[in-house]
């Protein structure tokens, strides 16, 4: 635990412990993708996770929104440890604990802003109308009040990745897991989509944030850099 966490006496809602991940265990075509991470983010913060491609932090995210499964290790997410769950409570705890968002937007084409949004709450089992007025209001709340009707190629880059922000929120889960948000986006649309995430973080949301450009991490409140499966805290210059 960093001395910034020990003094807020905050809760984590990410912990891991010496967590590690092997492909081909015991074989020679072994793979260690996370070796002994120990990670703790507490709720409200914005944390980067840098590294270049296969150092891990794709494993990382996979394991931290209960994807993937470790080889070793514990994890907490939002004081569970989740090694204690069967298959069905896992997928809960992934349902109102975890939103993802990607680089590639993944809405469906045929659908408006509205139902792509509102998508997440049919498997909640969510009355038609309740889930109408929620993803209105999450449209809302990334700034797309208007856009409801509007399907995916009526909107532009950043629009869509708002509409995915808003699914992402639908069920209101503590953790916000972005994977290169803004790799599809021009600078000025990255920007504001930088400025969201901020807001979601003011609102108590955390957020972590997988990228590999330096000037997208410097937006956040911490910085990790995975190296050949090791997870380093980077230092903030003064």
């Amino acid at each position: 635990m960093s001395p910034a966490d020990a003094a807020s006496g905050g809760t984590a809602v990410i912990e891991t412990r010496l967590l590690r991940k092997v492909y081909s265990e015991g074989t020679e075509a072994e793979v260690v993708a996370l070796d002994d991470v120990d990670l703790r983010i507490e709720r409200g913060e914005f944390v980067a996770i840098m590294g270049p491609s296969g150092s891990g932090k794709s494993t990382l995210m996979n394991l931290v929104g209960c994807l993937d499964t470790p080889t070793a290790g514990t994890y907490l997410c939002d004081g569970v440890d989740v090694s204690t769950l069967d298959r069905e409570d896992l997928a809960a705890l992934r349902r109102d604990k975890i939103g993802f968002v990607f680089q590639g937007f993944n809405l469906l084409p045929r659908m408006s802003a509205l139902d792509n949004v509102a998508m997440p709450l049919g498997y909640a089992r969510v009355a038609p109308v309740e889930r109408a007025r929620l993803a209105a209001e999450a449209l809302a709340a990334v700034g797309l009040a208007g856009r409801a009707s509007h399907r995916p190629s009526e909107l532009s880059g950043g629009q869509q990745q708002r509409v995915a922000i808003a699914r992402a929120l639908i069920n209101r889960p503590p953790i916000l897991l972005a994977d290169e948000p803004t790799g599809a986006l021009d600078s000025k649309t990255s920007e504001e989509i930088l400025a969201l995430f901020k807001r979601l973080r003011d609102d108590d949301h955390t957020v972590v944030l997988i990228t590999h450009d330096a000037d997208v991490a410097a937006h956040t409140d911490r910085i990790f850099v995975m190296r050949d499966g090791r997870l380093h805290e980077q230092e903030r210059a003064a």
